[in-house]
């Protein structure tokens, strides 16, 4: 068994300072992980996704297949509210979906057999873990094991992992590094064939946001499935002494099943990137599955 990488969230990392939640809200998506503190007389500069990142086009057709289903997002430690809004927003537009916001003491404590989909946005995965305490974990991984659906993007996908003590290993996969902070910037993906069924059959290369969010690699887990990449990074950001070369290749969006229930991760943020705002929605309607009743209240 391949030990587990330290753990990228330090203990006196508690919480970030408001300079740096001030800058993810502007930039409209909040970090990964939680860095360390910046001095004040060098704070980081603001990053901007141009609007034309793809050229003004919609890359991810709309989801063609969609049911009435009710989706959970969490909000809460780990979760900045722009965060939580990216998802609300590119999920507002289809009617089929009920969204409701949950906060740590729900998601431990309600039964979740109500939902269809929980959605774990960007942020700290370590802080979401944090947020839905032991009893949230396990009540997620009883909703995901009896047929549930599971959405981690950045910090959620860091969740999912199995390589984490605080995480839900719901997901077949680990982390390269533990060194995280990788940076951000505009990178290139590329579709898989196994993405075209799930995403559309998108030929070209795209562009999407990244922001500190995992590296996958497959795990060590004989109970679990290996998942599977749905799109590739082709390019590559490695600042803060990251390892260089370990991201071009690896799974940038991944499905994989756990129990009963599917799971479906993007490590970095096509909601928060013009021309992919579907890209979300149809992984959030995949992993509600087909189900012919719908469980809405």
């Amino acid at each position: 068994m391949t030990p587990a990488p330290v753990l990228p969230i330090l203990p006196h990392m508690k919480t970030l300072p408001a300079s740096l939640f001030i800058l993810a809200a502007a930039a409209g998506i909040a970090l990964a992980q939680e860095p360390a503190a910046k001095p004040k007389s060098a704070p980081a500069p603001k990053f901007v996704t141009p609007p034309d990142v793809n050229g003004h086009k919609t890359i991810i057709a709309l989801p063609e297949s969609r049911r009435p289903i009710k989706v959970g997002v969490y909000s809460g430690p780990g979760a900045p509210q722009s965060s939580v809004d990216a998802v609300v927003k590119v999920m507002k537009p289809f009617p089929e979906a009920t969204t409701v916001i949950l906060n740590g003491e729900q998601v431990a404590t309600e039964n979740l057999a109500a939902y269809d989909v929980l959605v774990f946005p960007g942020g700290s995965g370590s802080g979401q873990s944090k947020g839905i305490g032991e009893a949230g974990l396990k009540n997620v991984r009883e909703f995901v094991g009896n047929g549930g659906g599971y959405v981690g993007i950045c910090a959620g996908a860091y969740l999912a992992c199995s390589n984490f003590s605080w995480g839900l290993g719901i997901l077949n996969a680990g982390t390269v590094s533990s060194k995280w902070r990788r940076g951000q910037a505009i990178l290139d993906l590329e579709m898989t064939e196994a993405g075209k069924p799930l995403l559309g059959d998108v030929k070209d290369v795209f562009k999407v946001r990244y922001n500190n969010g995992p590296i996958l690699k497959p795990w060590t887990r004989t109970d679990l499935p290996a998942y599977t990449p749905l799109t590739l990074f082709r390019t590559e950001v490695a600042k803060n002494d990251t390892p260089v070369g370990v991201q071009v290749n690896t799974a940038a969006q991944a499905i994989g099943s756990f129990g009963k229930g599917r799971v479906f991760v993007s490590s970095p943020h096509p909601e928060g990137t013009p021309g992919l705002e579907n890209l979300i929605p149809r992984g959030v309607f995949w992993a509600a599955g087909d189900k012919k009743e719908n469980v809405l209240p």
